[in-house]
């Protein structure tokens, strides 16, 4: 559902349509009833996954006022922030980085406003790893599905994940009920999304991914399904439902 992390007009992870495709709705990324309503709705449940497992990992207290306070951590694929800025609430350093740089500048004005530090940059994953700068954390929600080149994408976000880090990724199932529900569904029935905003052919199924994190030395270490319920207009985790939407981590041993 955000910008895929690439730099249009060139190769790499990058697919210009998609870039020129959240470019046109940029200014909806705040708009809690907007084009981006069900990234609003998965938000807390997102944020929460994140912030649970980062404080297993590094001996954290969950309930601390800024449980991730000295964890730097990158957002690839950052679109207007919606990720961005509750993590830095939370107490980390944050990058956000995005090849759309009108979702750059909508990100940082919003940052701006409420006063939240976050640091903005319109690049993508693969120059970023090329600059050799590390993170305890990379985040790639909503994104992979997007990317032109996965091994490509997936061997930049390792590369950007220090040793003993972990590396986030959320994506959807190539499978006929995610064709469904995630097409069908949310873009012709629902009208949740912009039609044409996911391609059911780069759907990732939960092998293929597990595949191209363990052929960058790292190892998938939890995965689990995100369900929707149209009665609560609620998501949940549900760790034996990975059919449509699912999330989880890999370790950087």
């Amino acid at each position: 559902m955000t910008a895929t992390a690439g730099t249009a007009g060139t190769s790499g992870t990058v697919d210009p349509q998609d870039i020129a495709r959240f470019s046109a709705i940029a200014a909806e990324w705040w708009d809690p009833a907007g084009k981006f309503r069900p990234l609003h709705r998965l938000n807390p449940l997102r944020l929460a996954y994140i912030r649970d497992t980062l404080c297993r990992r590094f001996g954290r207290d969950p309930l601390a006022t800024e449980p991730l306070k000295g964890l730097r951590i990158v957002d690839i694929g950052c679109g207007g922030g919606l990720l961005s800025e509750p993590v830095a609430r939370m107490g980390a350093t944050v990058v956000g980085v995005d090849a759309a740089e009108r979702n750059v500048r909508t990100a940082a004005a919003h940052a701006a406003e409420t006063g939240t530090p976050v640091e903005y940059r319109a690049t993508t994953a693969e120059a970023l790893a090329a600059t050799g700068e590390r993170f305890d954390a990379v985040l790639a929600m909503e994104v992979i599905e997007h990317v032109a080149d996965v091994p490509l994408f997936v061997k930049s976000c390792a590369e950007l994940t220090a040793p003993g880090g972990a590396l986030f990724l959320a994506t959807l199932n190539r499978t006929p009920k995610s064709f469904a529900l995630a097409i069908v569904g949310a873009e012709y029935i629902l009208r949740w999304l912009p039609r044409g905003t996911h391609n059911w052919r780069q759907f990732l199924r939960p092998g293929e991914l597990a595949a191209a994190v363990r052929a960058e030395g790292m190892a998938i270490r939890d995965l689990t399904g995100i369900t929707y319920n149209p009665l609560s207009d609620e998501f949940r985790l549900n760790p034996r439902d990975l059919d449509v939407n699912y999330m989880g981590w890999a370790e950087r041993a």
